[in-house]
């Protein structure tokens, strides 16, 4: 607690900052008011985590490290979707679908099994300052009224029987505890004045528990191990949380009896019986919640891939697949826990969708579950964390006809309300372009599965008649010095200016040079250039190969020598917009960041400028920007690239057209001084040329952001009318 000042600080920022209708229960305040304070409040500490030497997160900081609040349009997204639509499954015509504001466009199957409200479970098992639980308690209500219960009574019911919350963090479980309470008190007054039932639990790491407590229980040999392996397992409950497994399920009805056989303590407790007692409950109501399937199951997880050594080893043991991150090992986890026909909802980075990293977990979902529907964020549209992110909605089953509704919304920049804006106009107009409807086996035909959902259907066919890049050609990462400011030079900071150039120097052997040609990637630039830096290869690399660490171990990493040297065509693997290929002649060694396709031996209706072609053409950027839509363009995504085989008449004009494209670009380049291949500036060469006759009009014009001669024009215009033939 805090002096309060009302001349400034906190209370006066609240009051005067904040506009007054953000404080009113009826329009969503309060709540979300809780949420943004706590998140404020470790802005501090989760600073300080994540900016620590870039190690592991330890026990203590992940709550600090992987808290985020989220959005109140996105967890109206999230409830609606999932407690909402299952709602609406039942009661198609019920009036409720008028208040699902958030509800995405789509056919919504009618059940024919027998509902019970009561029996209706939404579990959040990451729920922080329970956000999510509270909006869910204001559509429980609603739906109780429809069934005909009294707010009172539905009050009761909803925190006796339908919500569950687990927390690893004490202080995020009382604000939750708290912002229940209220959302209660709005629907019954009386709610504080007698002893309340709820599910909302806190993860606490338990001590060992004397030997005593358990054989003074009334229970077998095997209900006791049950309870000495459960105490076990929670001594690593805060930093396992909710991804706790367990090899069995627990008879819970022998542990509960066995746990409150134990007497109550009236006197000196000398064994500690009565707080073991405690401790044993507790585990034991979290354990049963974990061994729960529920209808409804809505997070936002934490998102952490910086692992202490016992998270990660836990994680490789028993979620290997999914071990990407703990949000990826959360999706599966919660899907895991959500009953036959039940939803899921998240709120995660996106990357999940795309990268190989996460193969795994889609291939898991494609093969067995439904993605009901999904939002792609614009890049930075979440401004708490700096991952771009989605949110989405699962269905625990799977059906060959299921069709999804999908929301990309990556062209609308301006943070979460001009998401939020194009989201409503989207649910308002389904007719938008951003707006796809497919179904996921489509996703199949694509290697990797990415959920590229909107790739068109004969993009996809491409995928299914072409042959992946790889098949082809090599995709291949280089060199990695382990200390780019000592082995590597721009060219002009050589002082003898001894490089190995096969163009000026044929005859040379390579051992008699320290300094290399190397590409590593660079700028944006097509067809030829960033050609800037050298590299020490002296006696063939020998200083890298031996530049070691303290500890023996080597920094550099010398990957597929055998290509360096080789003609290729390389490009930058991290890029901020589209991806451009470049032409490498021989005598370069490339770089971990800047990789080469090597066209393979066996393919001999291929060279290198018919490839070129093919990879700086618009259909094969728009294909990347399907498989790494994260601008990280590896060799993975790269190589699996659909690559269709010209008809042989047209390889001979593609190659001549391409071959200009490249002399256009190398002439640009090589008339700048800092080209190592320059040799004069072109006006010289123009004012040569000016001398006979001298009245001949000069005009210049713009070019790749420099001025360039009329003269070169024909150049230029003899690539784009080869294009045109």
């Amino acid at each position: 607690m805090f002096t309060p000042s009302y001349s400034s600080g906190v209370i006066k920022d609240l009051v005067d900052d904040i506009k007054e209708e953000d404080f009113d229960v009826d329009k969503g305040g309060q709540v979300e008011i809780i949420g943004w304070l706590y998140q404020y409040y470790n802005i501090e500490p989760h600073d300080k985590v994540v900016n620590i030497n870039g190690g592991p997160i330890k026990t203590n900081d992940i709550p600090a490290a992987t808290q985020l609040f989220t959005t109140d349009w996105v967890v109206r997204y999230m409830v609606d979707n999932s407690l909402g639509r299952l709602y609406l499954e039942y009661f198609p015509d019920s009036p409720i679908k008028a208040n699902l504001t958030y509800l995405l466009p789509g056919p919504i199957e009618k059940r024919t099994d027998s509902f019970d409200l009561s029996n209706l479970k939404v579990l959040d098992d990451a729920m922080g300052s329970g956000h999510i639980l509270v909006y869910a308690f204001d559509l429980l209500i609603q739906m109780y009224e429809e069934q005909g219960y009294g707010k009172r009574d539905a009050t009761d019911a909803i925190l006796a029987h339908n919500l569950y919350g687990l927390e690893i963090d004490k202080r995020a479980y009382q604000l939750a505890y708290f912002s229940l309470m209220m959302k209660a008190r709005q629907y019954n007054r009386r709610i504080l004045s007698k002893l309340v039932r709820h599910n909302l639990h806190v993860f606490e790491s338990t001590v060992d528990v004397p030997n005593e407590v358990f054989e003074k229980t009334n229970a077998s040999k095997d209900t006791i191990d049950d309870l000495r392996t459960l105490v076990s397992t929670f001594r690593k409950a805060k930093l396992l949380g909710s991804i706790m497994h367990f090899e069995k399920r627990f008879d819970f009805h022998a542990l509960f009896s066995a746990v409150n056989s134990l007497p109550d303590s009236t006197q000196l407790d000398l064994f500690g019986f009565q707080a073991a007692k405690n401790t044993l409950q507790s585990i034991l109501k979290i354990t049963q919640v974990l061994q729960t399937h529920f209808d409804v199951v809505a997070t936002n997880p934490p998102y952490l891939n910086r692992m202490n050594g016992d998270l990660k080893k836990y994680i490789k043991k028993y979620y290997k697949a999914y071990s990407g991150d703990l949000f990826s090992v959360f999706i599966w986890k919660n899907i895991e826990m959500t009953k036959q026909d039940g939803y899921s909802a998240y709120m995660t980075p996106f990357v999940w969708m795309f990268i190989k990293t996460y193969e795994g977990l889609r291939k898991s979902i494609l093969d067995s579950k439904q993605i009901s529907s999904l939002i792609q964020m614009e890049y930075s549209a979440f401004e708490e964390a700096t991952v771009p992110i989605n949110t989405f909605v699962l269905k625990n089953n799977v059906s060959a006809d299921s069709t999804g509704t999908y929301l990309k919304l990556s062209d609308f920049k301006g943070g979460m309300e001009v998401q939020k804006r194009y989201v409503l106009k989207a649910i308002a107009d389904p007719s938008v372009s951003y707006l796809y409807r497919t179904k996921q086996t489509n996703f199949e035909k694509i290697p990797g599965r990415p959920v590229a959902y909107w790739a068109s259907n004969k993009l996809i066919n491409d995928f299914e008649i072409g042959s992946p890049l790889q098949t082809v050609a090599d995709p291949k990462v280089g060199l990695q010095t382990g200390n780019n400011s000592r082995f590597l030079r721009q060219w002009f900071e050589i002082v003898d200016r001894k490089i190995y150039l096969v163009s000026h120097n044929p005859e040379f052997s390579r051992s008699q040079f320290k300094w290399f040609p190397y590409t590593k990637g660079g700028s944006y630039r097509k067809w030829y250039g960033n050609y800037d830096y050298v590299i020490n290869w002296e006696k063939d690399g020998h200083e890298i190969r031996h530049y070691f660490f303290p500890n023996g171990k080597r920094r550099s990493v010398i990957r597929n020598p055998d290509y360096y040297f080789k003609e290729a065509v390389t490009w930058s693997e991290i890029t901020s917009g589209s991806i451009s290929f470049r032409y490498v002649p021989n005598g370069f060694i490339f770089d971990q960041k800047g990789p080469g396709l090597f066209i393979k031996k066996t393919t001999t209706s291929l060279n290198n400028r018919v490839l070129l072609g093919w990879a700086n053409s618009r259909s094969t950027a728009y294909i990347l920007s399907l498989l790494a839509p994260t601008l990280d363009f590896s060799v993975g995504p790269v190589g699996k690239t659909p690559f269709l085989y010209l008809p042989t008449n047209k390889n001979k004009e593609v190659s001549s057209i391409v071959g200009s494209c490249i002399s256009i670009s190398k002439e640009d380049w090589n008339s700048l001084e800092t080209s190592i291949f320059f040799n004069y500036f072109p006006l010289l060469l123009i004012a040569e040329h000016q001398k006979s006759p001298t009245t001949k009009l000069l005009i210049f014009f713009d070019f790749c952001d420099k001025y360039v001669p009329i003269q070169f024009r024909g150049l230029i215009f003899y690539g784009q009318l080869s294009k045109k033939r």
